[in-house]
């Protein structure tokens, strides 16, 4: 079974590319956390395909609807004002039922669905069969064999990015939680395209435990209009166009993407093997791409002596954050930080040495499809949101370890 976050908080979904959409469960939502299906919305809105013009030329509206798991005995009528569903066939529709716009969570399951409208499964035929194509880089050969040759080859199935709905969804919740009990926010900006490297960091800017809000949301918008998700502007342009050539010539670039906590609650995480340094680095090393994270000043600390990456501390905290949030896998306070570096996207139209599934070696020559030429343009939410889900998680653990017996109280 695959949950990410967990035991106290987690995620799982199922969906495939190229099927008729991709289905979240969120476990673990503390009952009476308002939820509210526009704000879940605004993080899909900067996942979904198609909304940046250096990403895949896939256009997709990712509208999510609420289907369980909130509930308003104050507003039957509001909680049940979301987006209108129904069912048919041959053109022949029933009756429209509503789905969750705004509630309080129960504290059951929450339920989501985003439907797929706008998938192309024809640009994948010479992927079919046990004589299909195999792309480089792509899970096709591993996948069809394991799976005995049942499969769905379309757009990667479950392997396609398109899966990181449930994540993205899952994380926005977390995201309210700990942003109305702690303040803590999340942001994530591109600081390298292939050899082209920022000279801003996030964690520049935030160095400190609380932080204003209204400083977040300035950097926030920043990032959001530069040309690629970045706070160097001026590196956002430069790297957009460097984008732009790599996908005319046919290729694609790898990038590296800063992601940060703010404002993050101290000493939540376990000491070892759930340590939330271990949970974090897996969560967002385990991305789709992802070949390697690193956490505070990564993997800089190797060429440095103890004196020079120590933290100083004072009475008031940290004086630096090398440590990127977090001793011993328990928090500190300060930021959390840690960087991704994502590999080019294997789908290229360039000639390349590989097989069939059946292992007949081939010259490979992509005929079809849409892809993203830099996969890191689109992953800096679904790392927040993985990021969000991790803590979440852990905040949920240390409270576990504070029993209060008046909550344990019937009459």
């Amino acid at each position: 079974m695959e949950i990410l976050g967990g035991p106290l908080f987690g995620v799982a979904g199922a969906g495939e590319s190229h099927g008729p959409g991709i289905t979240t469960i969120v476990f673990g939502t503390p009952a009476g956390t308002k939820i509210s299906r526009a704000e879940i919305q605004g993080f899909l809105d900067r996942r979904r395909p198609g909304g940046n013009k250096h990403g895949t030329p896939r256009n997709e509206k990712d509208r999510v609807l609420l289907t369980a798991g909130i509930f308003d005995d104050a507003d039957h009528a509001g909680v049940l004002s979301g987006p209108e569903i129904s069912t048919g066939h041959n053109g022949a529709q029933s009756d429209p039922t509503s789905t969750y716009e705004v509630g309080y969570a129960t504290g059951e399951p929450i339920a989501a669905l985003v439907l797929s409208t706008s998938s192309k499964s024809r640009h994948y035929e010479q992927f079919s069969g046990d004589t299909g194509e195999v792309r480089p880089g792509h899970t096709d050969l591993v996948k069809h064999h394991k799976s005995q040759g049942f499969v769905d080859y379309r757009g990667g199935g479950r392997s396609s990015y398109r899966s990181t709905i449930t994540d993205v969804i899952g994380g926005s919740i977390a995201r309210i939680f700990l942003r109305d009990q702690f303040g803590t926010l999340f942001l994530s900006s591109i600081t390298q395209v292939g050899e082209l490297k920022s000279d801003k960091r996030l964690s520049d800017l935030f160095m400190t435990k609380n932080i204003d809000q209204k400083d977040v949301a300035a950097a926030e918008a920043q990032i959001q209009q530069a040309e690629i998700p970045s706070i160097d502007v001026e590196f956002a342009a430069e790297a957009a166009e460097l984008i732009k050539q790599t996908r005319i010539k046919g290729d694609s670039i790898g990038a590296v993407v800063e992601v940060i906590g703010i404002n993050v609650p101290a000493l939540i995480g376990q000491p070892l093997y759930n340590s939330l340094k271990t949970k974090l680095m897996g969560s967002l090393g385990g991305l789709h791409a992802a070949r390697a994270c690193e956490v505070g000043a990564g993997a800089d600390v190797a060429r440095r002596l103890g004196s020079q990456n120590n933290d100083p501390i004072r009475t008031d905290g940290y004086q630096s954050n090398n440590h990127g949030g977090m001793l011993g896998g328990i928090t500190t306070g300060l930021p959390l930080v840690a960087r991704v570096s994502f590999k080019p996207t294997s789908t290229i139209t360039h000639d390349q040495k590989s097989v069939r599934k059946n292992l007949e070696e081939i010259d490979f020559e992509l005929k079809k499809g849409r892809h993203d030429p830099c996969v890191g343009v689109r992953a800096g939410v679904t790392l927040e949101s993985r990021m969000a889900i991790e803590v979440m998680n852990a905040v949920l653990w240390q409270q576990s370890g504070r029993v209060n017996s008046d909550s344990f109280k019937l009459f």
